[in-house]
């Protein structure tokens, strides 16, 4: 799945032109290395967002195409919030 769409259907990122914008920007690394929004995530990928001065780890535990409220955030794993 396209990392935009991962941040979206997940909700890290409300609506994926946001996302797509973020990733656009550099602001969304994947184990440490910034990447377009077109990358293929990974179960077990560990995405870092930057919203301002806030930075948010997150682990990737599962990718479903779709996914309700209570789903999408079982499909990560926080690591850390600064």
């Amino acid at each position: 799945m396209r990392l935009d769409k991962y941040l979206k259907v997940s909700r890290l990122i409300k609506r994926r032109t946001v996302a797509n914008e973020a990733c656009d920007n550099g602001l969304i690394s994947v184990n440490g290395k910034v990447q377009r929004a077109s990358y293929e995530v990974k179960t077990g990928d560990q995405l870092t967002l930057t919203f301002g001065e806030r930075t948010l780890t997150v682990e990737v535990v599962s990718i479903s195409e779709t996914a309700g409220k209570a789903d999408a955030a079982a499909m990560y794993r926080e690591i850390s919030r600064a």
